[in-house]
């Protein structure tokens, strides 16, 4: 797969590294027609630049399947700001038991995102077109998770109202992660947190691990009394 750069060269999606087989094993296969989405119409989407594209496996794909570990089994996720379906789709594939819902305002990509989750077959995936603010009680999981959204007390006061009771937000950051939670350490707190750990992920797979501040909040500022959440093709959802 090859998709023309921003000169006009042609950048092809390299194979799939050997972590990839460790980390996506029997769904290997769906991992690499994810890719090669990414890097056809994600690319023409604007969804991800081509520059990415020789990178995809570890910046992304990978990046995105390790943090599958922070979740529970069976367990009902909600990606805020999904995107390009990172970390989302990623983490529905390598984790086929996981109920997995995709929050993006933007109608163009949750038009592509709609068509990637029915080209890949990914039952489990339902995709939501609005900001997370606006479905607190539509949508909510025991998990909300998010990659390069915005700092963790903005992030926290988009995400906890879509937290069951006692749910964890499960934060995607660089390095400056836990200098970021000692920062906003105050502005959590008053949101109800009860606990925060920084958490490396993928060091057996990846040269640099993944970072995430794992946030768990209390009942009582977390949602409660929630609808289940709308499946796919019910109104409103994109």
């Amino acid at each position: 797969m090859k998709q023309d750069g921003p000169d006009g060269a042609a950048v092809a999606l390299p194979a799939a590294p050997p972590g990839a087989a460790v980390v996506f094993a029997d769904r290997l296969p769906l991992a690499v027609r994810f890719a090669e989405v990414l890097a056809d119409t994600g690319v023409s989407h604007g969804l991800i630049g081509p520059r990415e594209v020789p990178r995809l496996w570890e910046r992304h794909l990978l990046n995105c399947a390790v943090v599958a570990d922070a979740f529970g089994p069976g367990a009902r996720v909600v990606d805020v700001g999904s995107g390009a379906g990172l970390p989302g789709l990623a983490l529905a594939i390598v984790r086929p038991d996981l109920e997995v819902h995709l929050v993006e305002p933007m109608l163009r990509r949750t038009d592509w995102l709609a068509g990637v989750v029915a080209e890949l077959g990914l039952d489990s995936v339902t995709v939501h077109r609005g900001r997370a603010e606006e479905l607190a009680g539509t949508v909510s999981g025991r998990y909300v998770t998010a990659r390069a959204v915005a700092r963790l007390d903005k992030l926290a006061r988009w995400c906890v109202p879509l937290l069951e009771p006692g749910g964890a937000l499960v934060a995607m950051k660089g390095r400056s992660g836990a200098q970021e939670l000692a920062e906003d350490r105050a502005a959590l707190v008053r949101l109800g947190l009860v606990d925060a750990v920084v958490r490396e992920h993928g060091a057996d797979v990846l040269d640099e691990p993944v970072l995430t501040v794992d946030l768990r909040f209390g009942p009582r500022t977390a949602a409660s009394g929630r609808a289940r959440p709308k499946r796919r093709g019910a109104p409103g959802t994109g």
